[in-house]
């Protein structure tokens, strides 16, 4: 009795595979446009808010509370929220900071 090797086609599997890292890395960059370059360039703007706080300025938490900046730590500020009331938090809790005209 004779053993019979069926072999695979090698011929047309080269195409398939470029189409298909081709697609792979279109993907990649749609994500790329649509989603992660805009996230690292939110971030920058808040890290470049967050840095740029100085005493005085009216401030918005993230929780909501509203006050003025009082003192200022490295990772820390003291907010002044009224009769002379001071909170210390994290200078991440910071959700927006409004001009000095605004209340």
């Amino acid at each position: 009795m004779e053993l019979l090797i069926a072999m695979a086609p090698q011929g047309g599997e080269g195409g398939s595979m470029v189409s298909t890292l081709i697609m792979f890395g279109a993907i990649f960059a749609i994500f790329y446009f649509m989603i992660i370059r805009p996230q690292q360039k939110k971030q920058k703007e808040r890290d470049a808010l967050l840095s740029s706080v100085k005493k005085g300025d009216k401030i918005i938490t993230a929780s909501g509370i509203h006050g003025s900046i009082a003192g200022i730590d490295e990772k820390t500020v003291l907010v002044d929220v009224g009769n002379n009331t001071k909170i210390k938090m994290e200078r991440t809790a910071i959700g927006q900071v409004l001009s000095n005209k605004e209340n």
